[in-house]
């Protein structure tokens, strides 16, 4: 896929199924959605895995923190791009991000809001990005994601702890171009 046509397939489709399991794999297929964010592999089921959704029309993100038995390293986006058909990686480390950014790989720079401390740490990161998008944990913070989603250059992913309709919509109404969840009921909203 590429880069441009990310934002409006966004527009159409808000809601990433995240999966976390072989059964959310199978599950996320019957989405309409064509966006996957894929929170489990290991070195030896990251290309079947991706090859299995990308059958089924999907585009893929693997989180390469959660990948099991890769090094947080450069080479093991090498790795990724050379032995997978991902679309794309999730991380939150921006070396990689900027690595696979580099091979031509869509990327989403994940971060964690702990405290005003993180907040401040995005939005002073965030603007010299260069991810496709930006992914925020938890989720489920409306005024944080108003202030990031009218603050960043870089379309802002709410994740974590969405557990409904009524999560999904806050997210979005605050600003968010779309939200990630392994919650199977949302994926189908």
């Amino acid at each position: 896929m590429e880069k441009a046509a990310l934002l409006p397939l966004l527009e159409d489709f808000p809601i990433i199924p995240a999966v976390k399991n072989e059964a959310g794999m199978k599950k996320c297929v019957e989405s309409e959605n064509p966006l996957v964010f894929v929170l489990h592999a290991n070195l030896s089921t990251a290309a079947p895995i991706t090859a299995y959704l990308k059958e089924r029309g999907k585009t893929v993100f693997l989180h390469m923190d959660l990948i099991e038995g890769l090094a947080q390293k450069e080479v093991s986006v090498d790795f990724l791009a050379n032995t997978t058909q991902a679309d794309g990686i999730i991380s939150t480390r921006p070396n990689l991000i900027r690595h696979a950014s580099s091979r031509g790989l869509l990327t989403v720079q994940r971060y964690f809001l702990l405290d005003s401390i993180s907040l401040q740490n995005i939005l002073k990161a965030g603007s010299q990005e260069c991810a496709d998008l930006i992914e925020v944990l938890p989720g489920v913070m409306p005024k944080v994601i108003r202030k990031l989603s009218s603050t960043l250059r870089v379309p802002l992913v709410a994740g974590g702890l969405i557990a409904d309709k009524e999560d999904a919509i806050s997210a979005l109404s605050a600003g968010a171009a779309a939200i990630s969840t392994t919650n199977e009921d949302v994926w189908f909203l």
